[in-house]
């Protein structure tokens, strides 16, 4: 069966994911480091890690597997995902592929150097109406492509 596992913490599309994957009958696993409500439904699995830099990713990078989906904002946890064969988007419907997360990850260091060098800090869009429309597209996308390569 396919697993959704979402990096939780700060992510804009939680009951998105919730709602999307209960119309398909799919487990997902909300991963965080405290602060979520549970939720009733019994598919969905909420797991606080301990405090820490990346437990969060550490522990959904040890737990997803071929064809399940990886919802994170963070690059080098989609890397991880994609190197285990799982999918891996973005809460802004950004799908990260094989092709693209090598941009993706020189693009975040290039980011972090400016921000270091220059000790200006950078900031994000918004979350829009658009990003979540588009967000609820790619999972279905990712859901249908995971059920074509699961067979």
């Amino acid at each position: 069966m396919i697993e959704i596992y979402v990096d939780a913490d700060a992510c804009p599309v939680k009951r998105e994911v919730e709602d999307v994957a209960r119309r398909h009958g799919l487990i997902v696993h909300i991963v965080s480091n405290g602060g979520i409500r549970p939720s009733a439904d019994p598919m969905v699995k909420t797991v606080i890690v301990p405090a820490g830099a990346d437990a969060a990713d550490n522990w959904i990078a040890d737990h997803v597997q071929p064809n399940d989906i990886c919802i994170t904002a963070d690059i080098p946890l989609a890397s991880r995902c994609l190197k285990a064969n799982a999918f891996a988007l973005g809460p802004k419907g950004i799908a990260f592929t094989n092709d693209s997360i090598g941009h993706a990850l020189g693009m975040r260091d290039l980011h972090q150097h400016l921000r270091e060098s220059t000790g200006t800090q950078t900031y994000n869009a918004g979350f829009t109406k658009q990003d979540r429309s588009r967000f609820l597209n790619a999972l279905e996308n990712a859901i249908q492509a995971a059920k074509r390569k699961r067979g």
